[in-house]
């Protein structure tokens, strides 16, 4: 199926910015399961940006600009096409080890309750198996509530509370992951809801490493393996790693950030 996406990111400020310097993950990779078709970023400075792959597999840009008065509009869009692997991530480079992704950040955290989940799940099943049966449980446990957790609420303290968003869902499956010795890495993409659907964020899942299958797509949010409807971007261990747009500025008080994303089905 053909995507297309269009992720507009505007910032306003209350006095001139200085200078920005930006990391941005917005360029969906390619593997087996995805191509991208055509794909553009419209950013200052994205004429002269520094573009590179980091060590998971990532393409990633850096730009810098300086001396704004006025609003500020960070827009990455294109087309991309998507089969429907069952979750199956194939032919997608990674130099860092795959045991790098068993190392626990602060937002992945295992505590007692989410090593007691881990344990639970995995009794007795095979790891696909207890995938599956994780995802399924974190769904039924974490309700998805906008507004109830913010960018730095941990796995422990969403799922303490039984709400949270698909970021949320996506460290709580990743922290249990770990703590049973399954490696686990953290997903930005995109994911089509409806013809000329829009939303206030892009998507987050997660990826487990299964023994002589390979990287396999959670979404708990959802409660499925992705499908031919979602465009995955990046990878990293959590959700600030591979944050879409993250960075740093002087000057441009009291910003005001403004998020459209909009996915629509381009062609069967």
């Amino acid at each position: 199926m053909r995507l297309a996406i269009r992720h507009e990111t505007h910032y306003d400020y209350d006095t001139p910015l200085a200078y920005s310097a930006q990391r941005l993950h917005l360029w969906p990779a390619d593997f087996a399961a995805q191509t991208t078709v055509s794909w553009s970023i419209s950013a200052p400075g994205f004429d002269r940006a520094l573009a590179y792959t980091d060590g998971f597999g990532n393409r990633v840009h850096m730009v810098t600009f300086d001396n704004i008065e006025g609003p500020v509009a960070i827009v990455a869009e294109g087309l991309v096409d998507v089969s429907d692997v069952a979750g199956l991530v194939k032919g997608l480079a990674c130099a860092a080890p795959d045991a790098v992704f068993l190392r626990q950040t602060r937002p992945t955290a295992a505590t007692a309750p989410l090593r007691a989940l881990a344990e639970k799940q995995f009794a007795g099943r095979g790891v696909l198996t207890g995938l599956h049966a994780l995802m399924a449980e974190i769904h039924a446990r974490v309700a998805y509530e906008i507004g109830a957790t913010h960018a730095h609420t941990t796995a422990a303290e969403a799922f303490a509370d039984g709400r949270g968003v698909c970021q949320d869902h996506a460290h709580i499956f990743i922290a249990a992951c770990r703590s049973a010795g399954v490696p686990a890495r953290y997903v930005t993409g995109y994911l089509v809801t409806g013809q000329g659907a829009s939303s206030t964020a892009a998507h987050a899942w997660a990826e487990a490493l299964v023994p002589d299958l390979g990287w396999v797509g959670f979404d708990p949010a959802n409660a499925k393996c992705p499908t031919d409807s979602y465009v995955r971007v990046a990878a990293g261990l959590d959700a600030a790693g591979v944050a879409p747009i993250r960075g740093s500025r002087r000057g441009g008080n009291t910003e005001r950030m403004r998020v459209e994303v909009r996915v629509e089905i381009a062609q069967q």
